[in-house]
C-alpha cells in the first residue's frame, strides 16, 4: 500500500508539472478558454509597394498579344533596326502619326538627315514658326478661296504680304485693285513685283474670286505681323496658304470654330499625335478643365498617363489625390516625380480644377494603352491645346470625325513646315539645300522639330533607316489601328518586347 500510494503521488506530481510547462500558454485545467479574435495591424500604402507596373500591364493587353503571336511581326521586331527605334518612344510616337511620310524620307538616308539636321539647327526659331502658322490659319479661315487665288502668283503674294497695311484701300473694289495690278509698274506699292501682279490681273478666275472677297485685304493687314514674317519665300508662302486651306476646310467641316483654330496651329505635333488617339482625344474634350490644369505640371502628366490604371483609384477622392502627391516621396506611383507631385498639389487654381472633376482620373485609366502612348510627349499638351479642344467638346468627342481630324493634323504639320521654313530661311538659319528638303517632306520636319535630339541620333543608324523604309506597308498597317499604334508609341513597349522575347533573332 505504501509502494503504491507512492507510485500514484510520483504519477500525479509529474502530470501537474508537464501540465504546468505544456502548452507554455493558457490555462489547462480542464476547463475551455474563450478564443482570443486575431489582430494585425492594418495594410498601409507604405507597406505595399508596387513601383512601376507599366510593363506587365502593356504585356496584358489584347493587342499586345495579337501582336506578338503575329510572325510577320515578329521577324519585323527581331531586326536590330526596329529594335533600335523601338527604345525611342518620342520617335515611335511621330512615327505611329504619319508613318508614310517618314518611310519615304528614310529612302534617301542623306536626306533623312539632312531634314533632321536641319530641325535641330534651328528649333529655337519654333515659337515664332508657331505665331505664324496661326496667325495665318486665322486669316485663311474666313477667306480660304481668295488667298488660294494670291497663292497661284506667290511673287505677288509675298509682295502684299511684305506691306499688307497698304492694301486695304483696295479692300473696297476688286476692280480698283485689277486696275493697279495691271498698271504695276507705274505703282509704287508694286512696282518691284510688277510682272508677277501683271500676271494676277490677267488671271480671270483669281480676280473673281477677290472680287468675291474683297475683305480678304484686311484680313491680310490684321495678320500683318504673321504674313511679313513669311514674305522673304515666296514659294514656302504660297504652299502654307494652300495648307492653310486645307486644314481650316477639314476642320470647319468637322464642326471646329474658327476660335480654336489658332490653338491648334500652334500646336501642330501634340493635335498629330492626338488626333492619332480618338478615344484620347475624345477623353480630353470632355474634360478639357482638368486636362488643362495637369498640363501645366508636364512631368507629373507624363507619370499620370504612363500608369492611368494605377492613378484611377483617385477619381472619387480629389483630396486624396492632393494628399498623396503632396507626400509623393513616400509614393510608389510618384515618388520618381516627387517634386513635380508636390508642385501640382501646391498648386491651388489646378486642385480646385480636379476637385471639380476627378472622373478625369478614370478617364485615363479607361483609355490607359491611348494614353499611355503620349506619356513621352506629355510636355506638349499645352494647357491652351487642352481649353480649345474643350471649347469644341463635340467636334473632338466624335469619332466619325476621326478621319477629318488626321487630314487636318497632316496639314497643319505641313503649314508649321512651311512657316518654318520662311522663318529659318529670312533668319539665315536654312540655305537653300536644306530649305528644299523641308518643303519637300513637310510633315516629317515638322515632327522632327519637337524633337530634334533623338531623330538626329536616329539619321546616324542605318539599320533602324532600313528597317523604316523597307517596310513600308506593315508600318502603315500598325498605325491604321489605334490600339497598335497605342503600343509602339508606348515607352514600356521595347522592355515588353524583350520580357515577351519578340525581340530576339528566329534561331533563339
Amino acid at each position: 500500500m505504501i509502494l503504491t500510494s507512492a507510485a500514484i503521488l510520483a504519477v500525479g506530481v509529474g502530470a501537474y508539472g508537464l501540465g504546468r510547462i505544456y502548452p507554455p500558454l493558457g490555462p489547462s485545467a480542464g476547463t475551455i478558454a474563450p478564443a482570443d479574435r486575431y489582430v494585425s495591424a492594418q495594410v498601409g500604402d507604405k507597406d505595399v509597394t508596387l513601383g512601376d507596373t507599366s510593363v506587365p500591364e502593356l504585356m496584358q493587353t489584347d493587342a499586345f498579344e495579337l501582336m506578338v503571336k503575329d510572325p510577320q511581326f515578329r521577324a519585323l521586331a527581331a531586326s536590330p533596326g526596329f529594335q533600335a527605334l523601338a527604345g525611342q518612344p518620342q520617335v515611335m510616337a511621330a512615327l505611329m502619326s504619319n508613318p508614310k511620310a517618314f518611310a519615304a524620307l528614310a529612302a534617301n538616308p542623306q536626306a533623312f538627315a539632312g531634314v533632321a539636321q536641319a530641325a535641330q539647327n534651328a528649333a529655337s526659331l519654333a515659337s515664332q514658326s508657331h505665331q505664324a502658322s496661326a496667325a495665318l490659319l486665322s486669316a485663311v479661315s474666313g477667306h480660304s478661296a481668295a488667298l488660294q487665288a494670291l497663292a497661284g502668283h506667290p511673287q505677288a503674294l509675298a509682295a502684299i504680304a511684305a506691306n499688307p497695311q497698304a492694301s486695304p484701300s483696295s479692300a473696297s473694289s476688286a476692280n480698283a485693285f485689277q486696275n493697279a495690278a495691271s498698271h504695276a509698274s507705274s505703282n509704287a506699292q508694286m512696282a518691284s513685283s510688277a510682272a508677277a501682279f501683271a500676271s494676277l490681273a490677267s488671271d480671270n478666275k483669281a480676280m473673281s474670286a477677290l472680287a468675291a472677297d474683297p475683305q480678304v485685304f484686311s484680313a491680310l493687314s490684321a495678320n500683318a505681323a504673321g504674313f511679313k514674317a513669311l514674305s522673304g519665300q515666296p514659294q514656302a508662302l504660297a504652299a502654307a496658304v494652300n495648307s492653310a486651306a486645307t486644314a481650316a476646310h477639314q476642320l470647319q467641316s468637322a464642326g471646329v470654330s474658327n476660335a480654336a483654330l489658332s490653338g491648334l496651329a500652334a500646336n501642330p505635333q501634340a493635335f498629330a499625335l492626338l488626333a492619332g488617339q480618338p478615344q484620347a482625344l475624345s477623353a480630353i474634350a470632355s474634360h478639357s478643365n482638368a486636362f488643362a490644369a495637369l498640363a501645366g505640371h508636364p512631368q507629373a502628366l507624363a507619370a499620370i498617363l504612363s500608369q492611368g490604371s494605377a492613378f484611377s483609384s483617385f477619381a472619387s477622392n480629389a483630396n486624396a489625390f492632393q494628399n498623396a502627391a503632396s507626400k509623393a516621396s513616400s509614393n510608389a506611383l510618384m515618388a520618381s516625380k516627387a517634386s513635380a507631385f508636390q508642385s501640382l498639389a501646391a498648386d491651388n487654381k489646378a486642385m480646385q480644377a480636379l476637385s471639380a472633376d476627378p472622373k478625369v482620373f478614370s478617364a485615363i485609366g479607361n483609355s490607359a494603352l491611348a494614353f499611355a502612348s503620349l506619356a513621352s510627349n506629355a510636355n506638349m499638351l499645352s494647357p491652351q491645346l487642352m481649353s480649345a479642344m474643350g471649347q469644341n467638346a463635340s467636334a473632338f468627342s466624335n469619332m466619325a470625325n476621326a478621319a477629318q481630324l488626321s487630314a487636318a493634323s497632316q496639314a497643319l504639320q505641313a503649314l508649321n513646315a512651311q512657316s518654318f521654313a520662311a522663318s529659318a530661311a529670312a533668319a539665315g538659319k536654312l540655305n537653300a539645300v536644306a530649305s528644299q528638303a523641308v518643303l519637300a517632306n513637310p510633315q516629317a520636319f515638322s515632327a522632327m522639330m519637337a524633337n530634334p535630339q533623338a531623330f538626329a541620333a536616329a539619321s546616324q543608324n542605318s539599320a533602324a533607316l532600313a528597317a523604316l523604309s523597307s517596310n513600308q506597308k506593315a508600318w502603315a498597317a500598325l498605325a491604321a489601328q489605334p490600339n497598335l499604334a497605342a503600343l509602339m508609341a508606348n515607352p514600356s513597349f521595347s522592355a515588353a518586347l524583350n520580357q515577351a522575347g519578340v525581340s530576339q533573332s528566329h534561331s533563339d
